[in-house]
């Protein structure tokens, strides 16, 4: 991994990769879908044929009968976790299993297996789009099954699991701030990756469950089912049909289907405040009031007085206070209902690096630059009780 690789395949062959659940709305009427691949690939041979032209890292094709080997039959007790798509199993490659492979554990993702033509789709944006793009903030792909029924993707296994499991749970220790600060810094090259990419991608469904991390907390995105080319040319924005999740979607993509870099953006300051909060985005569980984590907060982020009574209370205070103003400004920015307002992720890239040499800031630096795209840099310092706009 590592290697930067950007080529991409036609698009014809990038139709719309819409998540069967947690929709946030249906598409609208007027809005024209994408010319699609009337026969999608059903074996093998016809999955390279169609990423020949575009694939940038070579993937291995297992058979079933190999995957059963990697995971002792799909063992019950091998069940990583589990989603809308289906089951993801630990799973081994052991020596001998097939000539030049090295033993390595890996990460089994079975899709449920209705092979409906939506399903598939999923299944062979992930193919495609970690086929071609290498970045260490990146989940890798090693390979994929296609024979029959069966639609699995074989990826490196991550050995902690997601943030979204990490961040909420009640068993394992509350994150110390330096290691939710690596994840924002980590998960926001991703997405800078992505966006500024030769052909532009949208992850389109960024949350906590699809952050993934190994033994030491690096950060590698996953779950590329919903990804989408970026506008291209003169355009501002791709239509599309309406998914994703609720409690991280854009308010405008919502609204209007229209897609853009700045709807990952929006996203990226929901995990952020995630972070900060240690509350998940929707929490039917608390108050009324405090159920959706950004109404809640929001208005909380710009105000020094009030901001730490909304931090996490099990960091129990182990934080620099100036470095929880910046990261707070950041998700404050990243959350502007106007989209055109929100900073671009190598800006937010650049706004987080300071905080993981020390975890604090100078007050020289207690700044936060946005770039938007209607030009002017707009540098606000953030002050007691004072508001931004």
């Amino acid at each position: 991994m590592g290697n930067c690789c950007c080529r991409r395949e036609p698009s014809i062959y990038r139709v719309s990769s819409n998540a069967k659940s947690e929709s946030p709305k249906d598409q609208s009427p007027s809005v024209k879908p994408r010319k699609e691949v009337k026969k999608l690939p059903s074996n093998p041979e016809e999955v390279e044929s169609l990423r020949r032209d575009s694939a940038a890292n070579p993937l291995i094709a297992f058979t079933f009968n190999e995957l059963k080997q990697m995971t002792d039959n799909f063992r019950p007790d091998r069940m990583l976790g589990g989603g809308g798509f289906g089951s993801v199993y630990k799973g081994f490659i052991t020596e001998g299993l097939r000539e030049g492979l090295k033993p390595l554990p890996v990460a089994v993702k079975v899709h449920d297996g209705d092979n409906s033509h939506q399903g598939h789709r999923e299944w062979l944006a992930e193919v495609i789009f970690l086929g071609q793009l290498s970045h260490p903030n990146l989940v890798k792909l090693i390979g994929y099954c296609c024979e029959g029924e069966h639609r699995v993707l074989i990826y490196e296994y991550m050995a902690r699991g997601s943030v979204e499991n990490n961040l909420f749970s009640r068993v394992l220790l509350p994150m110390p701030w330096s290691i939710r600060m690596k994840i924002a810094f980590g998960a926001a090259k991703g997405l800078a990756f992505l966006h500024e990419a030769e052909k532009p991608v949208i992850y389109r469904d960024f949350k906590t469950s699809n952050i993934l991390l190994d033994q030491d907390y690096n950060v590698k995105l996953s779950d590329f089912g919903l990804a989408k080319d970026g506008p291209e040319g003169d355009k501002s924005h791709v239509s599309t049909r309406i998914m994703g999740t609720y409690g991280y979607a854009a308010p405008e993509y919502i609204m209007t289907g229209h897609l853009t870099p700045r709807s990952d953006v929006y996203s990226y300051g929901v995990v952020l405040l995630e972070l900060l909060t240690g509350r998940k985005s929707l929490d039917k569980l608390r108050p009324a009031r405090e159920q959706n984590l950004t109404d809640w907060a929001l208005p909380l982020l710009k105000e020094k007085k009030k901001l730490l009574n909304i931090i996490d209370p099990r960091l129990e205070g182990d934080y620099p206070i100036k470095g929880v103003h910046k990261a707070a400004m950041l998700a404050y920015h990243c959350l502007n209902r106007n989209p055109k307002a929100r900073p671009l992720m190598r800006d937010i890239v650049d706004s987080l690096e300071p905080l993981q040499v020390t975890g604090e800031v100078s007050d020289e630096k207690s700044t936060i630059t946005v770039i938007t795209a209607q030009g002017p840099v707009a540098e606000v310092k953030m002050k007691d009780d004072i508001k931004l706009y």
